[in-house]
């Protein structure tokens, strides 16, 4: 098992490991995440403002650590503020998980971007940010830069399993599924698989063709820091908290902690049900809206469709006596989220399908 040291040097969080390139974070906390116990607190984010010239931002956090040589996982949510069911979940995980079910730490972060969580918005309203495309981050930048720095060379560098729960948030709804991202790395590509087949949302999918790798997610960072296995989700979505898909996920989690050896008994006595692999296309091969106007969808979650097949319409308000733009599927497979909102404008995701392996 990795080790990694943490300590505080005037009031800032210092990660012995990052590189002579790289700068130290300013997020500090009054927590030693080296020190056994059960500990509550905040990440503190430096932010000076008219209000508030000494200001931080609070990212509150659980850390329950037993013992060096075991397993190190962290659990985030609210990488996106408009996401509920991971954060609902942790929250109720931050209350439940018992300091003597541990082996080794388990670093507990349900509002990762704490200004996004707060507004229930997808970016932070101090600064834009969509944290999941903004990794490594910048120890100078934005507070959204700042965090998103932060997570990286001090969280996920000290950790060996990373998991990321999403859902669809404000502006679209997924089928309940878990995926993580082909990276051509054959050995840790089939640790992926096994984590999926354990946590057993009913569609596990992988990821393929991200723009950038997948350098400026999250996902970018567990690459970086080595060793690090990565698993994220999307738990439902639509701006509300998703029933089964929670309760399904709070189960898997239940499973995958005793799985990976982070707790020593199961936390839960359901056996994994079965889960149906799927391959997701690159973003670019996504529907997307070509014209504004009003979407009508013609598919539902779930439909099985084909390439050339009528996805929907897009009507236009400005002129009710015109056709309206039809939209069709490029490729053949199951459509995996939708589009919430039905007024659309040029460039909006409509839909998105997993292909089955």
């Amino acid at each position: 098992m990795r080790t990694h040291s943490l300590e505080e040097s005037k009031g800032h969080v210092v990660n012995e490991n990052l590189s002579p390139i790289s700068s130290p974070s300013r997020v500090w906390t009054d927590i030693d995440l080296d020190a056994v116990g059960r500990f509550e607190g905040y990440f503190r984010v430096p932010h000076s403002t008219h209000d508030s010239c000494y200001g931080w931002i609070p990212i509150p956090f659980v850390s329950l650590k037993s013992r060096d040589d075991g397993p190190r996982v962290l659990l985030m949510a609210g990488n996106h503020g408009d996401e509920y069911e991971g954060q609902v979940m942790l929250h109720k995980l931050a209350r439940s998980l018992e300091l003597e079910d541990v082996l080794g730490q388990v670093i507990i972060l349900p509002a990762a971007n704490y200004p996004a969580v707060r507004a229930g918005r997808r970016t932070s309203p101090v600064d834009g940010g969509n944290m999941n495309r903004m990794f490594p981050g910048d120890p100078s930048g934005s507070p959204t830069q700042v965090i998103a720095h932060f997570i990286e060379t001090v969280l996920v560098a000290r950790a060996d399993y990373v998991f990321d729960f999403h859902s669809g948030g404000s502006s679209s709804e997924y089928l309940p599924l878990a995926h993580v991202i082909d990276d051509g790395n054959p050995a840790r590509s089939k640790r992926a698989r096994e984590i999926l087949e354990v946590f057993a949302m009913p569609i596990s999918v992988i990821v393929e063709g991200l723009g950038d790798g997948g350098q400026g997610r999250l996902f970018g960072a567990c690459q970086r820091a080595g060793d690090v296995v990565h698993m994220s989700t999307e738990l439902g979505g639509g701006g509300t908290v998703s029933i089964d898909p929670l309760a399904r996920a709070e189960r898997g989690l239940a499973r995958l902690l005793h799985h990976v050896g982070a707790v020593q008994r199961p936390l839960t006595e359901e056996a994994a049900p079965p889960t149906v692999f799927y391959r997701r296309p690159p973003a670019r091969d996504f529907i997307y809206a070509l014209w504004a106007g009003i979407f009508e969808p013609y598919v539902k979650l779930g439909d099985l469709v084909s390439a050339g097949q009528a996805a929907g319409a897009i009507h236009d308000p400005t002129a009710p006596w015109r056709p309206p733009h039809p939209v069709s599927f490029s490729d053949t497979g199951m459509v995996l989220s939708r589009r919430v909102p039905a007024r659309v404008e040029i460039g909006d995701c409509l839909m998105n399908l997993g292909v089955p392996e």
